[in-house]
């Protein structure tokens, strides 16, 4: 896919997240060229237009907690998607970030997408 501008870069970069890994919303902030704009990559994962190909329900906050906003059903779906895909949880329910946290290597996007 060739995507255009800032949520089109988000989309890219959460596309090649591979299953059984997450990533929080400020790396995906910071590998879309902009560590501050985490409010903003909730905000397209909200508003995905591809849902099946961007996987949005690998993004979770820093800490491994899931948002009660999942738009695709809540948070008890993305935690179901995440455990179906052997993602880890802790007692506290969060995401076992130690095990699970996508380091973006290799980051497969096209960085020349135009913004």
């Amino acid at each position: 896919m060739i995507f255009i501008g800032f949520n089109s870069k988000v989309y890219e970069i959460v596309s090649h997240i591979p299953e059984g890994k997450v990533v929080s919303y400020g790396q995906v902030a910071s590998m879309a060229g902009n560590r501050r704009a985490s409010r903003a990559v909730g905000y397209a994962m909200h508003r995905n237009p591809y849902y099946g190909s961007v996987p949005c329900h690998r993004v979770v906050f820093q800490n491994g907690s899931l948002t009660d906003g999942f738009a695709f059903g809540g948070k008890d779906v993305q935690r179901k998607l995440l455990e179906t895909e052997g993602v880890t949880f802790a007692k506290n329910g969060c995401v076992n970030m130690k095990e699970c946290r996508w380091d973006g290597t290799p980051v497969i996007y096209d960085r020349d997408v135009q913004t």
